[in-house]
């Protein structure tokens, strides 16, 4: 409540008499109607293109029981947010998401089902206070105690949206995001109805065994695979005591995992390539770290974690780099895996077979009753026998079974840090491979020339070709702890360019921006733009101000967004 009454901007009126520039928006999801709430309630008019019949970008395709995979307190996207729970699923962010669109009158702005298929760029030139080579779009000034600060022209383009019928613009803010069309990766083995709703039921009858010989292809998997974005179709009734193999290990592998046990599922299998789990608290200390890559000690924070979090579950530990992609912050996962509900196996998927899928097992990780392959038995399953406390069947060593049952168990054990393939039985596969990142075809190519396209970006989000083309939240791939609140902030670092001529970036300024960043962080394992913390953030846009003495003045918009209001006379001529 207190960010809300310290920062949250009031909503502007219906009308703006005198906006001090046009901004489209491509993109209707977070991202963009927080970028357009912002924009507008600091006397900037917008329009807004979203492809879809709704709001909501991703979030609106997403499962009901969807929910963030880290708390909701990093995940502020506007000030007037106000969240009921930690860790919000599906409908109720969609729900802050629809009520800030209507609190900023928005819906009138919105061309929705309007996919942006062609942006046309008209560079101006500044001639005496007007424009050569394209519109005058808007002609503002800004006071401030006895000097003014001209910006007879807004930006240095004017900017066109498809067939041009809403007219130019001053600045775009691109908000498609990362996360587009679900992702479908193709193995060997997969049934031609893959992802295929109207025949679910049809694909778990396959999966019967008392299917007559001849009438399915062996080499074929006989159940129903899914995208982890379908599982709104995976009722308990189809999932109730099945185990459910899960491809993935990201945060749609997570939430897999999590709604196919509260469904009724008997077991889960997670098949990562990758580790990126972590722990809350431990995610937002490390984003607290301002060179976002490894360091001497970053071991300390390693070890840490490992006594901390990963305790009965040590071997759950991350084997990639801390600094080397975005974490799935989330602990109720690891009591799956502790509880033995759910099986975490470090390899290579091969391939699909008839009864489930076959994996090139790097380090299996189990608790619990094992499943039955290779490397699930444990030493403690073998001493039980031997000592004739029995196995999972009642067999003990004083039976001729029991001995047997150990002799087989030991013969069938492995070392498990060696790889082997093992036939892991699936009722249902969830491919957790996420999304595809969405295209920015739409832009001119001569906007992102080489080793200076995304995530290469000015303050990584300006394009550094012309500085009115913002990507919030559409260039970066990985990041750390990063608060959701800082889309407000480069919403407003645009806004300012827009009304102060002298705190502009030249595009020589904001490549060498670029390869200082690339130069400082050579070698980092994420990427030098690849990967951030939220600590590097707060670095690159205090410096941002402090480079430029002309931008200091503007500290107390651009930070927490006070004294730019709609119409006010101080900023128009």
């Amino acid at each position: 409540m207190g960010i809300i009454a310290g920062w949250k901007p009031t909503p502007p009126p219906r009308r703006i008499e005198h906006p001090y520039a046009r901004i489209a928006i491509i993109g209707a999801g977070l991202t963009g109607v927080s970028s357009a709430a912002t924009a507008i309630s600091h006397g900037f008019e917008v329009v807004i293109f979203e492809k879809a019949d709704r709001t909501g970008g991703i979030w609106a395709h997403e499962n009901k029981t969807s929910g963030l995979q880290l708390n909701s307190l990093l995940y502020r996207f506007h000030p007037a947010v106000l969240w009921k729970r930690a860790f919000p699923q599906r409908d109720e962010i969609l729900g802050e998401i629809d009520k800030i669109w209507k609190e900023y009158h928005l819906e009138e702005r919105t061309r929705l089902n309007t996919l942006v298929t062609k942006v046309r760029r008209v560079k101006r030139a500044a001639v005496g206070g007007e424009t050569k080579g394209g519109d005058i779009s808007c002609q503002s000034h800004v006071s401030g105690d006895d000097s003014a600060l001209t910006a007879h022209v807004p930006s240095p383009s004017t900017w066109y949206i498809n067939d041009e019928q809403d007219g130019p613009f001053d600045a775009i803010i691109v908000t498609v995001g990362t996360c587009g069309e679900p992702k479908w990766v193709k193995f060997k083995g997969m049934p031609t109805d893959t992802g295929r709703l109207d025949k679910l039921e049809s694909a778990m009858k396959r999966r019967e065994p008392k299917l007559p010989h001849g009438q399915h292809d062996p080499e074929t998997y006989r159940g129903p695979v899914l995208h982890s974005s379908q599982l709104d179709h995976a009722t308990p009734e189809i999932l109730r005591g099945k185990t459910v193999v899960v491809i993935g290990s990201g945060a749609s592998a997570v939430e897999a995992v999590e709604t196919a046990l509260a469904r009724g599922a008997s077991r889960c299998v997670v098949l990562a390539r990758e580790d990126k789990l972590w722990n809350v608290l431990f995610d937002t200390a490390i984003a607290a770290q301002p060179f976002g890559r490894e360091m001497p000690l970053s071991f300390l924070w390693e070890r840490f974690l490992t006594l901390w979090q990963y305790h009965g579950v040590e071997d759950l530990v991350p084997a990639t780099p801390i600094f080397g992609g975005t974490p799935v912050v989330n602990d109720e996962f690891l009591n799956h895996v502790r509880s033995g509900k759910c099986v975490y196996v470090r390899g290579d998927t091969l391939r699909l077979t008839q009864s489930g899928v076959l994996v090139n097992v790097r380090e299996l990780i189990e608790r619990g009753a094992p499943l039955g392959f290779g490397g699930g038995v444990r030493e403690r399953d073998i001493r039980d026998i031997h000592a004739g406390i029995g196995d999972n069947r009642g067999f003990g060593s004083h039976t001729l079974k029991g001995k047997q049952q150990a002799q087989k168990m030991e013969q069938k054990r492995e070392p498990r840090d060696e790889p082997r393939t093992e036939e892991i039985d699936a009722d249902v596969v969830v491919l957790a491979t996420g999304y595809e990142r969405p295209s920015i075809d739409f832009l001119p190519d001569e906007l992102f020339p080489e080793g200076y396209d995304r995530p290469n970006l000015y303050l990584q989000n300006f394009c550094t070709e012309d500085w009115s083309v913002l990507m919030t939240n559409s260039s970066y791939k990985n990041a750390i702890g990063t608060s959701m609140i800082d889309l407000s902030l480069d919403t407003r670092i645009l806004l300012t360019l827009l009304l102060d001529s002298n705190t502009r970036p030249t595009v020589r300024d904001m490549k060498l921006w670029v390869d200082v960043i690339r130069y400082v962080k050579r070698g980092a394992s994420g990427g030098a733009l690849g990967f951030f913390t939220y600590m590097e953030l707060t670095i690159w846009l205090l410096l941002f101000h402090i480079f430029r003495p002309d931008r200091l003045r503007w500290a107390g918009f651009i930070l927490p967004g006070w004294g730019v209001h709609p119409d006010d006379e101080r900023l128009m001529i």
